[in-house]
């Protein structure tokens, strides 16, 4: 009989804002998967050594530069062949929250896929960054950025069938309409899809017109309208956890983290050269 590691980590959970969303970590020395089916639509992503998959009478190898990706009730196997460690991350998702991604596409069929490996570094990254962000449950609205974003790339990529996903319209009156409530609102827990419905775009769409407009996401434009209201709170003397509570940041550490990346300083010493004194 097959074993796993007594140390696995494996943690299921559902996403607070999409129905029928769910998560895996896991992290084996010794497992094997018999034929299996699941009714989700299923991606894994391998983060550490690998394993043998077995789906559609093809074995593949599952290692880093990998991504599989399991339609609803397709079976598939896996063992681990010569690897000797195997950590890797999935999301399963059932009908629910297949409907909720289609919505935020604007598509109402999504595609079926006819080959269950993808050599796609742009999409094992994109996945990897949004189970992590799913997993830290801390920034709603770049979870729903990257959730859309990266399925949307991997529908259109790989995907066969299924609608077409309609690009956001050319419209700069749509970009300032939607950055102007973002710079009125920037305390508030401002949500991807309350944004996009704002101007009459899926939220794919309005991600499109993002990238085009400024080469930013809608995510990281109002991470840097907030990290501007907090220069302008810090200077005038406000305590750092006080600024970044004002500014819609989860919390201290996170505006830390921020700021220190857009920066190259924290906003201690931002706010110490503020106030004349010196920086160490």
């Amino acid at each position: 009989m097959p074993r796993t590691d007594p140390n696995n980590i494996t943690r299921y959970w559902w996403d607070r804002h999409t129905s029928g969303l769910s998560l895996m970590c896991a992290d084996f020395t010794t497992q094997e998967y018999p034929p299996h089916t699941h009714e989700a639509f299923v991606i894994a992503i391998t983060e550490t050594g690998g394993s043998v998959i077995k789906s559609r009478g093809a074995v593949e190898q599952a290692h880093s530069k990998a991504l599989f990706v399991f339609n609803p009730v397709e079976p598939h196997a896996g063992w681990m062949g010569r690897s000797e460690h195997w950590r890797y991350r999935s999301l399963y998702l059932t009908q629910s929250a297949i409907d909720a991604v289609a919505e935020g596409l604007g598509v109402e069929d999504v595609p079926y896929f006819t080959r269950n490996m993808f050599s796609d570094r742009d999409l094992i990254t994109g996945f990897l960054s949004l189970h992590q962000a799913l997993e830290e449950g801390r920034d709603i609205f770049r979870e729903r950025e990257l959730l859309f974003a990266t399925f949307g790339k991997l529908f259109d990529r790989h995907g066969s069938g299924g609608s077409r996903i309609e690009p956001a319209p050319r419209d700069r009156d749509l970009f300032d309409s939607v950055t102007a409530l973002m710079n009125d609102r920037y305390a508030d827990d401002l949500r991807l899809e309350e944004l996009s419905s704002a101007v009459g775009l899926t939220q794919f769409q309005l991600i499109g017109l993002f990238k085009r407009s400024v080469g930013l996401t809608p995510h990281a434009y109002l991470t840097q309208v907030r990290l501007n209201r907090a220069c302008h709170f810090l200077r005038r003397g406000l305590p750092i956890a006080h600024a970044a509570a004002a500014c819609g940041f989860y919390d201290q550490s996170a505006l830390n983290k921020h700021f220190k990346r857009c920066y190259g300083m924290t906003p201690l010493q931002f706010a110490k050269a503020a106030a004349g004194a010196t920086v160490h």
